[in-house]
């Protein structure tokens, strides 16, 4: 049930209407009396904007600094004006009049508040020097001048402060009219007329500009949390494979390090002993990467039941890519060894991403697989020419190549993805194997 305003006086709190008063005034002192005269120089834009491009090129380096030049205009637009007022009624004062409000349009540069007040303040006097003229309390260079004040005002600092600048004209214009009369008809039903429309196309263009940049703010961010997600996901796979890899291989030494003292007749308690350290070591080391591991697992996650391909299994996945309609080569160099399995499974992921690359890509094209067996790692190179075919928009998020700079980071390897002279695409990735890690056709570790 809502509460009346007796109630509220009763429970010592305000009405609403009393928070939306306190609410407005605060707007108006924030906007034109909180600290007015403070240093806030102009900057250069940040590029020429498109007008740029139709300027000499001589001058167009210049173009960053047009919001000053257009400030500057109006100053001697300003002055301009007072002068042919002054040749009309033939005084020297009234050309004099135009110089105070022309620096106020300039000071819109460096303090933008304190020019409001400062042509605000100095509207009596140049409409008192200029009695002779016909208009009242806005004499025609003070009034120009107050108008490029405002719009000036209001395009650096937001609508709200343009809100109140219009409405703190519109009190002076009523309290002289009503207060101090003046020596010829008013011009303050137009000058308001005018100001409420200049104020209004810059307050519009205020609002697009902010919500422009702020759109543009918003793809940035969203293109970057885009990539850090993908990236976080491509982690979270080689995760998950790494898991799977070595939890095997964690769980064959624990076994054979539980089975071996009973292929030994009589083992001295010494062997036994150590054994049994090894299978400890062992069980502990796997529940640890279990539980650090295992948490960037999803929870319908399961892992595969078939091992992890290798790149012997490269053959099997060239013939599915050709069934898909991709002609590909394969070619081997040096001598043919099994390597350690995180080497292989992610050398068998690069060239299946690549191919899957060519056949988004470059439909048609003929690709070609190299892979090289060196003294220091195994060497990677998948190319395919320019595409034949017409190419369909990818529904991929176009991160593949993010993924394979994953996998070729984390061996400490070397990878570069890059077109051909010839329009095509080369992916070109070194995997190194330090010796100790090489491993000999019976599945030792060759020392």
């Amino acid at each position: 049930m809502t509460e009346t305003t007796e109630q509220l006086k009763a429970r010592g709190l305000k009405s609403p209407e009393y928070h939306l008063v306190r609410e407005a005034f605060g707007g108006l002192r924030e906007a034109l009396f909180h600290d007015p005269f403070a240093y806030r120089l102009l900057p250069p834009r940040a590029t020429g904007g498109r007008a740029a491009h139709f300027l000499p090129r001589r001058i167009r380096g210049y173009a960053v600094w047009s919001r000053h030049a257009l400030i500057a205009t109006a100053a001697v637009i300003t002055v301009a004006i007072s002068y042919q007022v002054g040749l009309q009624s033939g005084g020297i004062v009234h050309l004099l009049t135009g110089f105070v409000p022309a620096a106020a349009v300039l000071m819109t540069m460096v303090r933008p508040v304190g020019a409001f007040w400062v042509s605000l303040a100095s509207t009596p006097f140049t409409a008192a020097l200029g009695n002779s003229w016909d208009g009242w309390p806005w004499a025609p260079p003070a009034l120009f001048g107050h108008i490029a004040v405002m719009v000036v005002v209001a395009a650096r600092t937001g609508p709200r402060t343009a809100v109140w600048m219009w409405l703190g004209t519109a009190a002076y214009s009523m309290g002289v009219e009503v207060f101090l009369g003046g020596p010829g008809s008013s011009n303050a039903p137009p000058m308001l007329f005018f100001s409420a429309l200049a104020l209004l196309v810059t307050t519009v263009v205020h609002v697009r500009r902010e919500a422009q940049h702020e759109v543009t703010a918003q793809r940035t961010v969203t293109a970057i949390e885009r990539d850090r997600r993908t990236l976080l996901e491509e982690r979270t796979t080689i995760a998950r494979e790494l898991h799977d890899v070595v939890a095997h291989h964690m769980s064959v030494v624990a076994i054979q390090a539980e089975a071996a003292p009973y292929r030994v007749e009589n083992p001295p308690p010494e062997l036994e002993q150590a054994f049994v350290t090894i299978r400890e070591n062992a069980v502990s080391a796997l529940t640890e990467l279990r539980r650090v591991l295992g948490v960037v697992r999803a929870e319908d996650y399961e892992a595969p039941d078939a091992p992890q391909p290798t790149l012997g299994d490269l053959d099997r996945l060239l013939d599915n890519v050709r069934d898909a309609g991709l002609t590909v080569d394969k070619v081997i160099t040096g001598a043919v060894r099994e390597l350690p399995q995180g080497v292989e499974l992610s050398a068998y992921r690069i060239v299946q991403e690549a191919l899957s690359n060519s056949l988004r890509h470059a439909p048609g094209a003929p690709a070609r697989v190299e892979v090289g067996y060196v003294l220091g790692g195994l060497g990677l190179r998948v190319v395919n020419g320019p595409a034949t075919g017409l190419v369909q928009p990818s529904p991929g998020a176009g991160h593949g190549i993010t993924g394979m700079r994953e996998r070729v980071s984390m061996l400490d390897g070397e990878m570069t993805a890059e077109a051909t002279p010839e329009g095509g695409y080369e992916v070109t990735v070194f995997l190194p194997v330090p010796h100790a890690e090489r491993i000999d056709p019976a599945g030792e570790d060759v020392a």
